[in-house]
């Protein structure tokens, strides 16, 4: 089937092999049945990679997490990366030529951007908030799903909840598997209040944003997510709009220890401290757990998607 002329496409280097993208927003990629880009390499993850097209009709490329990685003009894909005419996507040995005529003969500056810049020079340590959300126990429900209702489903929730995030203010947001995370960066101390409020309201809104997913499509049984939110410092790469450290570290800890606290968020120290609360009167509780490589305990405020919307309300963020 021919691409329309308007419409954009993936060839297959070397060959006239064409992938029209055209129904839908999301396309997987990988040599399992079902992937819109059906690809025969066997370094190919069966579910290697998903194209997105976004609202302002912008093609995004996310890795899924694949063994041998997703490249775009030879860099490695780490965060959804926007596909510009003629770009070369390479999959293991697969290599695919990404063509939208609408784009093509475009100034590179005419092309839209959402990032948020932040201030503070990258690849040094600035103030963060990480936060990290990952789909609970998807492996079991990925065992029942479809190829193809598989990546519609990581595909829609990448798409919604980095919106989400976006919309909040996060600085880069990062896709692993079946979780997201994302950066919020305090450039200016005094902000650090409503900044966490921005990234707090944007756990909320994934969190509704889950659940619409969920009964919009055939599930077997309703997408659940814990949260788990960090604040301190952290590397900053620039290349690959990434964070690294013991804050990023601390917050993927913390997601998972939501799954033996009983509660769907969970703050570390430093973010609640941020939030000035008085240790006995506010709405989080306080649970001493073990992080998974850390020495000792540690304290993890936690709290239900309810009780943390309830809490902003009371606020008036």
């Amino acid at each position: 089937m021919e691409a329309l002329v308007s419409e954009a496409y993936l060839i297959l280097a070397g060959t006239d092999r064409r992938f029209p993208l055209i129904a839908g927003q999301t396309w997987a990629i990988g040599r399992g049945d079902g992937c819109a880009v059906l690809l025969d390499g066997r370094s190919v993850s069966r579910l290697h990679a998903l194209i997105q097209r976004r609202n302002a009709g912008d093609y995004f490329l996310v890795d899924l997490g694949s063994r041998n990685g997703s490249f775009v003009n030879g860099r490695r894909v780490s965060v959804p990366m926007r596909l510009q005419d003629q770009d070369r996507l390479l999959f293991a040995e697969e290599e695919l030529i990404f063509c939208n005529p609408l784009q093509a003969g475009l100034e590179p500056g005419m092309l839209s951007t959402t990032r948020n810049t932040p201030t503070a020079a990258l690849n040094t340590q600035s103030l963060t908030t990480i936060v990290v959300v990952d789909i609970r126990d998807f492996t079991p429900l990925a065992r029942k799903l479809s190829e193809a209702l598989l990546s519609q489903t990581l595909g829609t929730w990448f798409l919604r909840v980095g919106q989400v995030v976006e919309q909040r203010g996060s600085w880069a947001q990062q896709y692993i598997g079946d979780a997201m995370m994302a950066v919020w960066v305090h450039d200016d101390a005094s902000k650090i209040p409503s900044d966490l409020a921005r990234a707090l309201r944007a756990v909320c809104e994934v969190e509704r944003t889950t659940n619409e997913i969920s009964r919009s499509l055939p599930l077997p049984s309703p997408l659940r997510i814990g949260a788990g939110i960090s604040t301190g410092p952290a590397i900053l790469g620039g290349t690959d709009y990434t964070a690294l450290g013991d804050t990023v570290n601390a917050a993927f800890r913390l997601e998972a220890a939501t799954k033996t606290i009983g509660l769907s968020v969970a703050l570390g120290e430093g973010t609640f401290r941020a939030l000035g609360l008085p240790d006995e009167s506010s709405p989080f509780e306080c649970r001493h757990v073990q992080l998974k490589g850390y020495e000792g305990s540690s304290a993890a405020w936690a709290i239900s998607f309810e009780g943390l919307q309830s809490f902003l309300a009371s606020r008036g963020q």
